[in-house]
C-alpha cells in the first residue's frame, strides 16, 4: 500500500519563502542600480562601481561565515529575527549621504544582515521540507529568489529611469519591514540536537565550512562568478548596444524560464539524480552567455536570458539541494551557510574583478570568455561530484 505523499506546501513553508522573496528583492534591485548610482553620484570608475556592487555580497559572505557556526546554538527563529531587524536598520543608512566611503560601509553592513537572515531562512526551509521531497521542495523555495531575480532588476532599472534614488531606497526599506512582519507569523519548532552537536570546538575550518558540501560549493563559486558578469554589467552592455529598454525584460524572461522548468527539474533530481539536470544546465548557461556576447537585437538578447534561466537558474536550486543532502541533519545549517558563502563569493568578488577586466576586453569579448569558462566547468563538476553521483546511482 502506497504511503500518502508528505505535505510540502505548509503555512510555514509559504511564509518563510515569502519573507525570503522580500529580502532578495532588495538585494537584486540594488544590485543592478548601485553601479549607476555610484557613477552618477560620486563620478566613480567602473572598478569602483563594481566594488560598490560587490561589497554588499562580500558582507553577505561574512555574515554567513560566522552565522553558520552559531545558528544551531542560537536557534533558527531567533537568528532570523536578529538578521531581519539588522537588515531593516541598515536599509535606513542609504538615506545618509556622507560620501562613497560611508556608502561602502553601508553596503557591507547591509550585506552582513542579509547573510544572517537568509542563512536562517535557508536552514529553516531545509529542515521543514520532507526528506523524500528535498529536491522538489528546495526547488520551489528557490523560486522566491528566482522571482526576485526578475522583479528586482526589472523594478531597479525601471525606477532608475523614472524616479530618484531616494525613492528606490524608500522602496527597499518598505520591503525590509515587510519581510520582518512576515516572520512574526512563522511557527518553526527548533530541531533538537545533542550537546556534542551544538558544542563549539574552537576555530577549526569545519566550524565555518562543511567539508562534505565543499565540492559542490566550489562549482557554484565558479558559475556564480560567471553570472556576476550579467547581474552587474548588463545595464552598461545594453547601453553600449542600444538595447536599454529591452534590458529590463532580460531578467523577466530569465525568471519565466526558471518558473517553467523548476518544478520539473526538482522532481527529475529526486528521481534520476543531479547529473540529469546539471549537465544540460552547463550547456544552456554557457550557450546563453555566448549568445549574449553576439547579441545584435532584442530577440537574441532575450533568448540569451531564457537559456541562462534554464541553465544557471536551475543550477542554483540543484546545487543547494546537493549541499544539504550530503550532510546529516545537525549539519544542515552549516552546509547551507557553506553553499551560500561560495555563491556570495562568486557574486561578490566577481563585479570588482570583472570591472578591472572589462577595459581590456570590452563587454562582448568578456561574455564570450565567460561562456567558454562555464562550458569548461562541466569537467570540473564531473571530477568533484558528477562521477561520484553516477557511481552511487549505478551501484
Amino acid at each position: 500500500m502506497n504511503q500518502p505523499k508528505a505535505k510540502l506546501w505548509t503555512k510555514d513553508f509559504i511564509i518563510i519563502s515569502s519573507a525570503n522573496l522580500f529580502l532578495y528583492l532588495v538585494f537584486y534591485l540594488l544590485l543592478v542600480t548601485m553601479a549607476v548610482y555610484v557613477v552618477e553620484q560620486f563620478h566613480a570608475s567602473e572598478s569602483q562601481a563594481g566594488l560598490a556592487t560587490g561589497i554588499f555580497i562580500i558582507g553577505t559572505l561574512i555574515g554567513r561565515l560566522f552565522i553558520g557556526r552559531f545558528i544551531t546554538s542560537i536557534g533558527n527563529k531567533r537568528m532570523l529575527f536578529i538578521g531581519l531587524l539588522f537588515f531593516t536598520l541598515t536599509s535606513c543608512l542609504y538615506f545618509i549621504e556622507l560620501g562613497i566611503t560611508f556608502l561602502m560601509i553601508t553596503r557591507l553592513l547591509h550585506g552582513i544582515a542579509l547573510g544572517m537572515a537568509s542563512t536562517a531562512t535557508g536552514t529553516i526551509v531545509a529542515e521543514i521540507i520532507p526528506k523524500q521531497r528535498k529536491g522538489e521542495g528546495i526547488g520551489f523555495y528557490s523560486l522566491s529568489i528566482t522571482l526576485a531575480t526578475a522583479i528586482g532588476p526589472f523594478f531597479g532599472i525601471f525606477m532608475s529611469q523614472h524616479v530618484s534614488f531616494q525613492m528606490i531606497f524608500s522602496f527597499c526599506l518598505v520591503l525590509g519591514i515587510s519581510s520582518m512582519l512576515f516572520a512574526f507569523f512563522i511557527n518553526i519548532p527548533e530541531v533538537e540536537h545533542s550537546n556534542t552537536e551544538t558544542k563549539l570546538t574552537g576555530l577549526t575550518l569545519s566550524s565555518f565550512i562543511e567539508p562534505k558540501a565543499l565540492p559542490i560549493a566550489l562549482i557554484i563559486l565558479v558559475t556564480s562568478f560567471c553570472y556576476a558578469s550579467v547581474l552587474s554589467f548588463i545595464n552598461f552592455y545594453a547601453i553600449e548596444i542600444d538595447l536599454v529598454e529591452v534590458a529590463s525584460l532580460f531578467f523577466v524572461v530569465y525568471a519565466i524560464a526558471i518558473l517553467v522548468s523548476r518544478p520539473f527539474t526538482g522532481r527529475l533530481m529526486d528521481r534520476r539524480g543531479a547529473n540529469a539536470v546539471m549537465y544540460p544546465a552547463f550547456i544552456l548557461f554557457g550557450g546563453g552567455l555566448l549568445l549574449l556576447s553576439s547579441a545584435e537585437g532584442s530577440i537574441s538578447l532575450l533568448l540569451a536570458g531564457v537559456l541562462m534561466g534554464f541553465g544557471f537558474g536551475n543550477m542554483q536550486s540543484i546545487t543547494q539541494a546537493i549541499a544539504v543532502k550530503v550532510v546529516p541533519p545537525q549539519r544542515v545549517g552549516l552546509a547551507t551557510s557553506t553553499y551560500y558563502i561560495f555563491l556570495d563569493a562568486g557574486l561578490g568578488f566577481g563585479p570588482y574583478i570583472l570591472g578591472i577586466i572589462i577595459p581590456l576586453t570590452g563587454y562582448r569579448n568578456l561574455y564570450a570568455i565567460i561562456g567558454v569558462l562555464v562550458l569548461l566547468t562541466t569537467i570540473f563538476y564531473y571530477v568533484l561530484h558528477g562521477k561520484r553521483e553516477r557511481l552511487k546511482r549505478t551501484n
